[in-house]
């Protein structure tokens, strides 16, 4: 079997843009990945094809080989948008060696060690208190749901004195705690805005009292010694790693101790290969995983087999969102997403008919403006 094409599709899920890659071979058998929508996604197309040059005529079932070859042929360090190429192709290939074997992928990465896969659910924001049990009961009615991520800022963090900004939080916080069903977990996601470890500490020791599943990226991700300090500093578990890029970046956050719980992105560090080495370094220094994964439903698989045979893996971010190209994504049941042992590969279907029409939708970031005019951070 050989590798004889690759083809790239543009497509959307929700309002934001999302890159499908799928290989095909000489057999007949396609794989399937998806590419993290870092911004300028139609860059990703011409990346793709030159990539997919550089792995005609390979043996797709080589995953590893490929993932070394595509790392190393770049010589520098890939980046961003190098690293997504990368994990699409590299999930396309675990689909494909799955696929020939007529099994799922988790069953190639050494057999499942669980059942079923808990997820929590990102809602974004910081509703009011009477909202925001509206929104999570309904999720824990229709799908099981009993964990949630909500944002921090009530309002923007940058108009106001800081300690307003913290005391602010804190009463809506355990309003939410007192509002909520007690089984219910909250995690709040602060999406690296602050720049000084001093109020990241204050922030998060406001939102000890609830008992939060965790406070995620309040710092940005670049100096890992800031991480060791803030962890040292915080009464809440502390999270962190969509921002990281590899195994070492990972590696120097944990021996900094940076964090009770990273959350690397299977779509970002370069796909299953290089996301279970993170994993592993993880498991060394009694971490668990709980990826990050704001995508769609092919993301979503990929994290789903990953899930199932990680053992320090815990809880999985889950985006409630359907699309036009994919008919039997995974959907939450009592909470968890269910293997489908009976489902070769990723375990869902492509609607390569859907695909047929670009359904691209333009996205970029905003950068949020301080008060005297500088930019903070998005």
């Amino acid at each position: 079997m050989r590798i004889s094409g690759l083809r790239s599709f543009v497509q959307r899920v929700g309002d934001r843009p999302r890159v499908l890659v799928r290989v095909d071979t000489d057999e007949g058998v396609s794989g399937w990945g998806e590419a993290y929508n870092h911004g300028p996604d139609l860059a990703l197309g011409p990346l793709l094809d030159y990539l997919g040059g550089q792995i005609r005529g390979v043996d797709p079932r080589r995953v590893e080989y490929v993932s070394q070859l595509l790392l190393r042929t770049a010589r520098f360090p890939q980046g961003a948008l190098g690293l997504a190429a990368i994990a699409a192709i590299d999930h396309a290939l675990w689909d494909i060696t799955a696929k020939a074997l007529g099994v799922p992928v988790y069953q190639v990465l050494g057999g499942a060690v669980r059942d079923r896969v808990r997820v929590y659910c990102g809602l974004y924001s910081a509703p009011d208190p009477d909202e925001c049990r509206r929104q999570t009961t309904e999720l824990h009615r229709s799908h099981g749901l009993t964990a949630f991520k909500l944002s921090p800022f009530r309002t923007d963090l940058h108009a106001r004195r800081w300690g307003l900004v913290v005391a602010e939080t804190a009463e809506w916080a355990q309003e939410i705690r007192r509002s909520c069903p007690e089984e219910f977990d909250f995690a709040f996601d602060a999406h690296a805005k602050i720049f000084e470890p001093y109020q990241a500490v204050q922030l998060g020791n406001a939102l000890a009292p609830m008992d939060p599943l965790f406070l995620e990226e309040p710092l940005r991700p670049e100096h890992f010694a800031s991480w060791g300090y803030l962890r040292q500093q915080l009464a809440v578990p502390l999270a962190t790693g969509e921002s990281l890029y590899s195994p070492h970046e990972f590696l120097n956050l944990l021996t900094h101790g940076g964090a009770d719980l990273i959350q690397p992105d299977i779509c970002v560090v370069g796909g299953m290969s290089q996301m279970r080495r993170i994993a592993t370094l993880a498991e060394t220094f009694n971490t668990m995983v709980a990826p990050h994964n704001p995508m769609g439903p092919l993301a979503t698989a990929h994290n789903v087999h990953f899930a199932a045979a990680c053992s320090n893996f815990s809880i999985l971010e889950y985006k409630p969102e359907t699309t036009r190209w994919c008919p039997d994504p995974y959907v939450p049941v009592d909470g968890h997403l269910e293997l489908r042992p009976d489902r070769p590969g990723w375990g869902i279907t492509i609607d390569e008919d859907a695909l047929a029409e670009d359904d691209y939708v333009h996205w970029e970031r905003r950068v949020p403006v301080r008060p005297d005019g500088s930019l903070a951070f998005c």
